[in-house]
């Protein structure tokens, strides 16, 4: 299991502001060679002729807190999916929530009720006035368990990149929270050309990898879409010699994936074989994920733990809410 030790007060719980105030810690992928900058600065890392791709899924407002219509008890729903009128959802507590559970929101106006259990999952039916809008109107964004603390009225602004535009995803592709409109501007202008695709991201991506993804080399599905003038643009920068700069490791999945749409699967793990990717934006990411596999694939082992080792010495700020690195 690739892991680390981090002290707990690292863990962020608010993002820094402005967003390109954030830390960047630059690793030189070649020498090891580590540099410490401001995500602001991140032009002057880019060339002219490149790429940068970003992923612009947006978080959908997926967590619903309600009572069991019996007893009163607390219930939570974060609700993953929706398919033929019912919908996946991981739900809190457990033992509260067996298949013929009646569940009631928003004071009675949305009820659902469990229909059954698959593979760690609730399979629900909602009903009721609200039952069309089941998370536009009740949902809160959903922050992963490490945030301890309640979910504020600014996470709906916070955990969103400035360019999101399709809703669809459980957590946020959170290497591309650090960049602003502004920034955006100034990379285009030093003649960098910035491109989308869109991944849907699971609540997978924040489990430690399980033996069986180990011993299979794949990982849990995620719905993805690169546009076909995304691989155009890529494929002429490739051409002319420049990089593709992805943000994020959800960037990298779709773009080093078979398929170019869809659903990936796609385990990223030491000794793959990058074809499209050149340099890496990206968050520090829990011990044992797949994320931290990934940039481990793309770095080297011992390169990566050592960049993690003195960003730790450095008081860096990690995970969702935390700072940057660049890999390149």
């Amino acid at each position: 299991m690739l892991t680390y030790d981090l002290p707990k007060e690292l863990i962020a719980q608010h993002p820094v502001e402005p967003r390109d105030a954030a830390r960047l810690l630059v690793l030189d992928r070649e020498s090891g060679k580590i540099t410490h900058r401001i995500f602001k600065d991140l032009p002057g890392s880019l060339r002219p002729g490149d790429c940068l791709v970003l992923n612009d899924t947006r978080v959908n407002p997926a967590r619903l807190l309600g009572r069991k219509a019996d007893t009163g008890g607390k219930v939570e729903l974060l609700v993953l999916g929706e398919r033929e009128g019912v919908y996946r959802c991981l739900g809190q507590p457990g033992r509260r929530l067996k298949p013929g559970a009646k569940l009631l929101f928003d004071h009675g106006s949305l009820q659902a009720e469990v229909l059954s259990w698959e593979a760690g999952e609730r399979v629900v039916r909602f009903s009721g006035e609200a039952s069309g809008k089941v998370l536009e109107q009740l949902g809160q964004i959903p922050l992963p368990p490490y945030i301890g603390r309640p979910v504020e009225p600014r996470d709906a602004q916070w955990y969103q990149t400035v360019f999101a535009r399709h809703p669809g995803a459980v957590a946020a592709p959170t290497a591309g929270l650090h960049f602003t409109g502004e920034l955006l501007d100034r990379i285009r202008r030093r003649g960098v050309q910035v491109l989308f695709l869109t991944l849907h991201v699971g609540w997978g991506t924040f489990k430690p990898v399980a033996e069986k993804e180990l011993a299979e080399g794949r990982l849990h599905p995620e719905e993805f879409r690169v546009p076909p003038e995304t691989l155009e643009a890529i494929r002429a920068a490739k051409a002319r010699g420049g990089r593709v700069v992805a943000v994020g490791t959800t960037v990298v999945r779709a773009l080093e994936s078979k398929t170019k749409g869809k659903t990936t699967d796609l385990f990223i793990r030491p000794g793959f074989p990058f074809q499209v990717v050149d340099a890496l934006i990206t968050n520090f990411h829990l011990p044992g994920t797949s994320l931290l596999y990934l940039v481990a694939a793309f770095a080297g082992e011992e390169r990566v733990l050592a960049a993690y080792e003195e960003a730790i010495r450095e008081k860096y700020r990690f995970y969702s809410y935390g700072e940057a690195m660049l890999i390149q």
